[in-house]
Order: C-alpha cells, then structure tokens, then sequence
C-alpha cells in the first residue's frame, strides 16, 4: 500500500462551513431532481443531487461529528435519513439505509475565487429527474425522465 496524501474528488460544507464532507469517487448519478420530496425539503423548484456509495463519502469537519449535525427521518421514506448544520441550518448530505448510497447536493459544493464549482467536470448533472412534476420548464440539452435517469420512461 502506498503512502500517498489522500485527495477528494469533491469537497464541499454548508454555509457557515461548520460541517464539511469530501467523496473519494465520482457519482453514480448526477442530475437537477424535481421530485416533490426535494421541492418540499429545500422550498425549491429542484435540486442538484449527486449520489455516492456510502464508502466514498466522509465528513471532515472535527469530530464528534455529530456535535455539528443535526438529522430527521423522512416520515414518507423512514429509510432516508438528511443530515443538516445545527447552526446555520443548511441541509448537507442524506443517506439512504435501502441503496446504502450518500446524496450530497451541488450548491454546497466548494466554490473557487470566482464563485464556479471546484470540480464541475465531476460534479456536472447529466439529466433531470422526476421532471413529471416540475415547477417550471428548463429549456437545456440534458434528458428529461420520469424518474431516475434511465431507470424510467424518457420524456424528451
């Protein structure tokens, strides 16, 4: 085993940067979600989630980690836990105990000086999902689907 520095392929906290994370892997999927869930738990027409094996995701702020965070159990989906900042709030990460899979979501991901995503080439959503019940119409390249990406029917 080599004695190499680990490096993260993203970094990211939520505002008052009190709680951080960092993933070793790219994501499994990576797409603007307009489900009612995400709409309802961030009071926005949609969000950027990005979803990674639990193995490849870590919270790097100092422990006890739990110290920092604060959690609820979706009462529709008892086995989807979100994790959030006791202090300023923000909604950082969940992890679904079914896939055994970590959602972290684009905006709380590190930003350079000029204000782009460190890592978009990574981070880079590749479709919409659950766009059946969108908010408002997003008139871009990516796929539409009806749910998760090439898990459902395509609807462009």
């Amino acid at each position: 085993m080599t004695d190499h520095a680990y490096v993260p392929f993203l970094q990211g906290s939520c505002f008052c940067q009190a709680v951080s994370y960092a993933v070793s892997a790219r994501p499994i999927l990576s797409a603007y979600c307009h489900c009612t869930s995400c709409q309802r738990l961030t009071s926005c027409p949609f969000v950027h989630t990005m979803h990674f094996d639990v193995s490849a995701f870590t919270w790097t702020h100092p422990e006890p980690h739990e110290s920092r965070l604060d959690f609820y159990d979706n009462i529709l989906k008892p086995y989807k836990r979100r994790y959030r900042c006791k202090t300023c709030g923000v909604g950082v990460a969940s992890h679904n105990y079914n896939t055994n899979r970590v959602s972290i979501w684009g905006a709380t991901l590190n930003r350079n000086e000029d204000g782009k995503i460190v890592g978009w080439d990574i981070a880079k959503p590749t479709a919409h999902q659950f766009y059946g019940t969108r908010m408002l119409d997003v008139n871009d390249d990516l796929t539409k689907w009806e749910g998760y990406e090439s898990n459902s029917d395509h609807l462009n």
